[in-house]
C-alpha cells in the first residue's frame, strides 16, 4: 500500500485522466482496426513518463489484453508457420531493448514521433496484394518488428504489412497479428525485465491503467459491429500522424 501511495503522488489526477482518456483510445483502435494500441500509446506515455517507463506499461496492457482474447485467435493461423519472424523477433527484440537505454527522453519523443508518421504514410499508402510468404520476408519482417519491439514498444507496421502482403483471409491475417503481438509482448516484457526496467511502480500503474484498457477493447468491438472497419481505419491512420506530428514538433521546441 505505500507503493501505492507513492504512484498517486507521483502521478497527478490529469495526468491520470490523460492516461485513462490514451489507453481508451488506443484500446478502440487497437479492437476496431487490429493494431495501434502501442502507435497511439506510447507516444502520449513519454510526454510524462521516462521512456522505459513508458514501453513498459504499453507492453504489460498489450499482453493482458492479448491473454484475455486468447481463445478468439489462437489456432486460426499455425504458430509453426512463423517460426522463422519469431526466431529474429527474439533477436530484434534484445537489440531494440538494449538501444532503449541508450537514447534520452527527447530522443525517444523525436524518434517516436517520426516513427509515428512513417507508419501512417506507409499504412495508408500500402495496397495490399497477395503473395507467398517466404522465409527471407518472415524473418526480414521478425527482425525489423524486433528492433521496433524493444526500442519503442511499437511492433506493429510491419508485420501488419507483411499480413496484409501475404494473407486474403481476413480471420487468418487477424489471428497472425495477435499471434504475432502475444509473442513480441511477451519477449519485450523479458527484455526489459533484464535490463532493469521494470520496477516496483510497475504493478500499480499497469492496475491504474488496465480498467481502462478493458473498456476500449469493449467499446472498440462493439464500434466495429456496428460501422465495419473501413471508415474507422482511415480516420484512425488520421489521427495518428496529426499525434506523430505534434509528438516530433514539440520534441523539436
Amino acid at each position: 500500500m505505500e507503493t501505492l501511495g507513492l504512484v498517486l503522488n507521483s502521478v497527478e489526477p490529469g495526468q491520470l485522466l490523460l492516461v485513462w482518456g490514451v489507453v481508451i483510445m488506443a484500446a478502440i483502435l487497437r479492437a476496431f482496426s487490429g493494431f495501434g494500441f502501442g502507435l497511439a500509446a506510447v507516444p502520449v506515455f513519454a510526454l510524462f513518463m521516462p521512456p522505459t517507463q513508458a514501453v513498459v506499461l504499453s507492453t504489460s496492457l498489450t499482453l493482458a489484453i492479448s491473454l484475455l482474447t486468447f481463445r478468439t485467435y489462437w489456432g486460426d493461423y499455425p504458430p509453426g508457420k512463423m517460426l522463422p519472424m519469431l526466431i529474429l523477433l527474439t533477436v530484434g527484440t534484445g537489440c531494440g531493448a538494449a538501444l532503449l537505454s541508450q537514447i534520452t527522453p527527447a530522443q525517444f519523443r523525436l524518434w517516436i514521433g517520426l516513427l509515428v508518421i512513417a507508419a501512417c504514410i506507409a499504412l495508408g499508402l500500402y495496397r495490399p496484394r497477395e503473395r507467398q510468404p517466404g522465409v527471407l520476408l518472415g524473418g526480414l519482417t521478425g527482425l525489423v518488428s524486433g528492433l521496433m519491439n524493444g526500442a519503442f514498444a511499437i511492433p506493429g507496421p510491419p508485420v501488419i504489412i507483411y499480413a496484409m502482403a501475404t494473407q486474403t483471409d481476413g480471420r487468418r491475417s487477424r489471428a497472425l497479428l495477435m499471434t504475432f503481438f502475444l509473442f513480441s509482448s511477451v519477449l519485450a516484457l523479458l527484455s526489459y525485465a533484464i535490463l532493469g526496467f521494470i520496477t516496483t511502480l510497475t504493478p500499480w500503474l499497469f492496475l491504474l491503467a488496465f480498467p481502462a484498457m478493458y473498456i476500449g477493447d469493449k467499446l472498440g468491438y462493439a464500434l466495429f459491429r456496428r460501422f465495419g472497419s473501413a471508415f474507422y481505419r482511415r480516420v484512425a491512420l488520421g489521427m495518428l500522424f496529426v499525434l506523430g506530428v505534434a509528438i516530433t514538433a514539440r520534441a523539436l521546441t
